[in-house]
């Protein structure tokens, strides 16, 4: 066995932020590829509610693969894992399948049963929503197991775990944490002066965002906490536009995740903005950072990036 191949094997977890745009999606599925990937991974679940931006850091990983449920309603018919011929010349070596969106077709066991057969064949296969297909797999868990929600959470699970449900258990809860973000920062973004606008970079944070300017901006802050709360308590809807914008009330907002946001501004919990802005001495910029879902009394700015994935279930 090779050095690398023994690192894989004491993996247990890898955490990043969930990125919100596709370019920085696609960019950690690369990463997660290149780091994470052996050649040996024949079964990889992909666990995450709709919208989380799995089909992005899919393609990332896999470029080129063709997704049996695209984002923009291309459907493959027939399931080509359901139609695996292995002695032709052309037959693929990696195949995808949506079982969500599959179960609507075809039972679930006779899913599971393409699955095992293709991987029994020596194909890869790529399973979104692999807790839903796990049970009817015979205990055979995923080589590489990797988690789409608030973070992305990258596991190699074993005989001892962990199990699918327990990933989907975190990301499921977390990803409301992720949109909530999303959307206070467009309706942030929508609320600054407009000579601010175009000129910051985007950060992350748990359980909120950043935003980092190359030169210190003068901001009133009480305004703007004042303008947040009066977009969020008045309900705006949050509309997709397209793959570059997204419309909050009647204002038009550039995104580069536009999919990846609340229905209505009235769902952002306990918006807080820090009033200060700090200094990142290695970088040079000034960074701005917004909260949401933190009902807590914030003592201590270098404690919000905790490592403690029990906070993500409770």
């Amino acid at each position: 066995m090779s050095y690398s191949a023994k690192m894989q094997g004491n993996h247990l977890y890898s955490v990043y932020f969930a990125p919100r745009g596709s370019r920085r999606l696609f960019e950690l599925g690369m990463q997660i590829a290149q780091m994470y990937l052996s050649p040996f991974d024949k079964l990889i679940g992909v666990i995450g509610d709709a919208g989380s931006g799995k089909s992005m850091i899919i393609k990332g990983m896999f470029p080129g693969l063709e997704l049996t449920n695209d984002d923009e309603g291309v459907n493959v018919r027939p399931l080509p894992l359901l139609n695996i011929d292995d002695t032709g010349f052309y037959t693929p070596h990696t195949y995808h399948v949506d079982i969500r969106f599959e179960a609507a077709f075809t039972q679930l066991h006779v899913l599971a049963d393409a699955i095992l057969e293709a991987v029994g064949k020596g194909k890869r296969v790529i399973v979104e929503h692999f807790e839903v297909i796990y049970p009817f797999l015979k205990k055979q868990n995923a080589h590489l197991l990797i988690g789409v929600g608030g973070e992305v959470i990258i596991t190699r699970p074993n005989l001892f775990g962990p199990l699918p449900q327990d990933i989907a258990d975190i990301v499921y809860r977390s990803i409301h944490y992720r949109k909530m973000a999303h959307t206070a920062e467009n309706l942030l973004i929508a609320n600054l002066d407009p000579k601010y606008k175009g000129t910051f970079l985007f950060g992350d944070v748990r359980h909120g965002f950043v935003l980092s300017f190359e030169e210190k901006p003068e901001l009133d802050f009480d305004d703007l906490v004042r303008r947040m709360k009066e977009g969020i308590e008045a309900g705006l809807p949050v509309t997709y536009v397209d793959e570059k914008h997204i419309r909050i009330g009647d204002y038009l907002c550039a995104c580069t995740g536009p999919r990846i946001n609340v229905t209505c501004t009235n769902e952002i919990e306990d918006f807080k903005l820090i009033p200060q802005l700090f200094h990142d001495t290695f970088n040079d910029r000034w960074l701005l950072v917004g909260l949401v879902g933190y009902d807590a009394k914030l003592d201590r700015i270098d404690d919000l990036n905790k490592v403690d994935l029990d906070d993500e279930e409770e």
